[in-house]
């Protein structure tokens, strides 16, 4: 893709992934689900998950899986919220951009 991803739109995306399972998902899952979307490497995304996280967006636990602890990341009731905020904001810069390529005047 030919256009930057900023830090919101990488934080709403990230919280929509996650918001996807009520039970939470881990890291590498969460990875290549952000990837069906866009490109974004595992050192990228990890940072965005630990600032969620530290913002209070996000709540960690460790399962079992294989022998060895999976942490699981789970979106709080304060993430529902920027969530929900990215939602709003994101469809009125969309359709302002989608109207700017379509070509149409401002106000229509």
């Amino acid at each position: 893709m030919v256009f930057n991803t900023g830090a919101a739109l990488l934080d709403a995306i990230v919280l929509a992934v996650v918001s996807r399972n009520a039970e939470g998902t881990y890291g590498y899952k969460i990875t290549q689900d952000v990837r069906e979307t866009i490109e974004v490497s595992e050192s990228t995304l990890y940072p965005v998950l630990r600032r969620l996280l530290k913002e209070g967006c996000l709540e960690t636990y460790d399962m079992q899986f294989g022998g060895r602890n999976r942490r699981y990341y789970k979106i709080t009731s304060q993430g529902y919220a920027q969530l929900n905020l990215y939602r709003g904001e994101w469809k009125v810069y969309s359709e302002k951009i989608s109207r700017l390529f379509a070509g149409e005047e401002k106000g229509r």
